[in-house]
């Protein structure tokens, strides 16, 4: 039998691990608005977060928009935004991002308007013709609606 304070820690790490678990449904990548996401020439957009998984679909790589993953260095930048007239309706190919310099070097490289980030793909590209930042290549493709964020 456990003593009563052992029960009480049990009791305690139970209810925390039930806590910070994540839900099933958010495991299972279910969707969901989500707060600030990526830049597309220096504005901010958030997602729809859609459980959908496009990559070995066959589909052309121009039925996508292209979405620089930075790797959690700063947001995402995509190449468009709905209303652009090249945008693909939120399909995504993600393009994963390295930077042999270090990330502060990509953006003193490409950080053309002084913000301190890298935040519209100009920026971006001005950072890989530099040698700061490579693109290694597509690492998935999926289906994703994004909302401008005002202010």
């Amino acid at each position: 039998m456990l003593a009563p304070l052992s029960r009480t820690a049990l009791t305690a790490v139970a209810a925390a691990a039930l806590i910070l678990a994540p839900s099933a449904a958010h495991a299972a990548g279910a969707g969901g608005v989500g707060g600030p996401a990526f830049y597309v020439d220096g504005a901010v957009y958030r997602t729809v977060r859609t459980p959908t998984d496009l990559s070995g679909t066959g589909a052309p790589a121009d039925s996508f928009d292209v979405l620089y993953d930075f790797g959690g260095a700063q947001l995402n930048v995509a190449a468009a935004a709905p209303g652009d007239s090249d945008y693909n309706g939120g399909r995504w190919m993600v393009h994963a991002l390295a930077f042999p310099l270090g990330y502060d070097a990509a953006v003193t490289a490409g950080d053309v308007d002084g913000d301190g980030v890298l935040d519209s793909d100009a920026e971006l590209m001005a950072a890989i013709q530099a040698g700061a930042a490579t693109d290694t290549g597509v690492v998935k493709s999926f289906t994703c609606p994004v909302i401008p964020l005002q202010g």
